[in-house]
């Protein structure tokens, strides 16, 4: 039986999806933005970037399917497309430098109401760094943040400053999340979307800035 967290993330990635155009080079973070690959149509040509060396990143495998040495950068085991190639670190990480990558699609833990972006520390654990998240929050032409609305305290996730080291300034373009779709924008955050079962007023309330509501949002969007 499929848990209502996992079919949270599910409506999250499959969300995302849609912001994926035909013939893109995309990078999905670790964590639920690699559940994206598990639904991106048969009729989209889309090539998925790996940061530890892989171009042409698959849905998860099968039990059948799997690999132990393919693996993604998050050290998921992962399939290959036709055409996929292999190559060292250092030129993954020259690829998103020089701007080769369209779109990537990272998790967060905060988000600033001008962009910032905060996924990659929380105080008190250990972790060993940021890994390739400040290259590619800089060297990809597009950034999307997939989320939580709130965290396990209930608390928005999307602030007016956030609060915990970050991983780029005034980086990221659009924010989902199980409960919206919101845009950075010179003039504020805008409200795009809003999700089965939320209200624009629900939205508001759990978003620590003031939100740009025009006439044209999507209620009841995904």
């Amino acid at each position: 039986m499929t848990s209502d967290k996992a079919m949270q993330r599910e409506k999250i990635a499959k969300r995302a999806e849609k912001e994926i155009s035909d013939d893109s080079y995309v990078n999905l973070g670790i964590g639920m933005p690699t559940l994206v690959a598990n639904f991106i149509p048969e009729n989209k040509t889309v090539v998925l970037q790996s940061e530890n060396g892989l171009l042409g990143t698959g849905p998860f495998p099968t039990e059948e399917e799997v690999d132990p040495d393919l693996i993604n950068a998050g050290k998921e085991t992962v399939t290959t497309v036709k055409g996929a190639s292999y190559f060292d670190n250092a030129e993954s990480f020259a690829m998103i430098r020089g701007q080769h990558i369209d779109v990537a699609i990272l998790g967060g833990m905060e988000i600033s109401e001008n962009g910032d972006l905060a996924n990659w520390m929380i105080p008190g654990k250990v972790v060993k760094g940021m890994g390739g998240a400040m290259d590619i929050v800089h060297g990809a032409k597009r950034v999307i943040v997939i989320m939580d609305h709130v965290n396990k305290n209930e608390e928005p996730k999307i602030l007016k400053a956030c609060k915990l080291p970050l991983t780029g300034a005034g980086v990221v373009n659009r924010i989902i999340t199980d409960r919206a779709v919101i845009d950075i924008t010179p003039e504020g955050l805008k409200l795009i979307q809003v999700a089965q079962g939320y209200t624009l007023e629900d939205i508001q309330a759990t978003t620590e800035p003031d939100l740009i509501m025009e006439e044209n949002v999507e209620l009841n969007a995904f």
